[in-house]
């Protein structure tokens, strides 16, 4: 099929006609730097938060769990 030797061409030599230009170096760098970033910033925030082992149905699975208000009458 034709339309897949080209195609096929076209990807082996697409790295010979990269050109830099601002809108690639924005994605380059939003991909390469700011989203893993984000992922650790997450993963960070959220480290140690939680608690799975032994939680049974009905308890948090807050590592410290807020202290329960008793009513006051």
């Amino acid at each position: 099929d034709p339309a897949i030797e080209r195609w096929q061409l076209m990807r082996d030599s697409q790295y010979m006609h990269f050109k830099w230009t601002p809108l690639k170096t924005r994605q380059v760098v939003n991909l390469m730097i700011v989203v893993p970033a984000l992922c650790g910033l997450l993963a960070y925030s959220t480290d140690l938060r939680w608690d799975w082992a032994g939680k049974l149905k009905g308890q948090s699975l807050l590592r410290n769990p807020p202290a329960k208000q008793e009513d006051q009458e």
